[in-house]
């Protein structure tokens, strides 16, 4: 769901200056995450658009939203500056519990273009195949997000997204028992904070969780047995046929209920050796956190 800002909100959020932000690591601080809500809540139409934003993340149907925020990253000072992140983050906040699993990053992390990664990866050049991110974490981020700073400027890499539970549904029976077995694994745990312990082989189909646990990579990186290899790539080729396909615009901020949609991008545009570095696209991430005693974010 695309969530457009009324000019009469926008108007009044640039006139609301937020704090810098305060950590109780890994997680924004509580009283940050109060300040902010004190200092936005009395914006026309403010209420109202947090309430879409919420229904569009987990109401019937529902799984992820774009927030339309480009004027105000440009009248802000472009998106990945410190006044227009302070607003982000607010909005972040009203959803779940903005955070980072990562000591490196203490709350956005950047996500460029490296024309001599692997392809794959999320700041490589190609086709970034349907996942969820920090798979193998036994407490997955709820919520992941990406804030546009600048798309790619030879026009490629549409965000894609695909209804995990929709794909599974459409699955014979004998596929999602071969995706409910501890019998899958992908990638490396270390230097996390924030989302449990390794989870060293698990189920796609993560049973009271809600959790589609699925990266289509370990198709590719991964010793899986053939039945559950061939069940993986059955559910790849479901998140493919249900998908959905959209350009980020700069200052857009993509959030995804992680626990209902995963997400990937296609290739980016030939040429990217051509594109000073500073000029490539460049997103943001940041994590969020249902509150304990929430339940599930679905």
């Amino acid at each position: 769901m695309i969530i457009e800002l009324t000019s009469e909100l926008e108007d009044a959020l640039l006139d609301r200056p937020l704090p810098p932000w305060e950590l109780d690591v890994p997680s924004l601080a509580q009283s940050t995450r109060e300040r902010y809500r004190a200092e936005l809540a009395a914006a026309p139409q403010f209420d109202e658009t947090v309430t879409a934003l919420r229904r569009a993340l987990a109401g019937e149907g529902g799984g992820y939203a774009v927030l339309r925020l480009g004027r105000l990253a440009k009248a802000l000072g472009g998106a990945d500056g410190e006044r227009f992140l302070r607003l982000a983050t607010a909005f972040a906040a009203e959803v779940a519990i903005p955070f980072s699993p990562f000591p490196r990053w203490p709350l956005w992390k950047p996500i460029g273009v490296k024309v001599d990664k692997d392809p794959g990866k999320s700041s490589g050049i190609g086709y970034n195949a349907f996942h969820m991110d920090i798979v193998n974490g036994t407490l997955p981020p709820d919520y992941t997000t990406l804030l546009c700073v600048r798309p790619d400027p030879l026009g490629g890499g549409p965000s894609i997204l695909s209804d995990g539970h929709a794909a599974v549904s459409r699955l014979s029976e004998d596929c999602r028992a071969l995706l409910a077995a501890s019998a899958y694994h992908y990638g490396t745990f270390f230097d996390l904070h924030g989302v449990g312990e390794e989870y060293a082989q698990f189920p796609v189909l993560d049973g009271p969780s809600g959790f589609v646990r699925f990266t289509a990579k370990m198709l590719q990186r991964s010793e899986l047995g053939p039945a559950y290899a061939d069940a993986a790539r059955q559910l790849a080729a479901e998140l493919v046929r249900g998908q959905v396909s959209f350009m980020l615009e700069r200052g857009d901020y993509l959030i995804v209920n992680q626990r209902r949609f995963l997400h990937g991008r296609e290739a980016l545009q030939a040429g990217q050796e051509t594109v000073p570095v500073d000029d490539r696209r460049l997103l943001l991430q940041l994590f969020l956190r249902a509150p304990e005693g929430a339940g599930p974010a679905a």
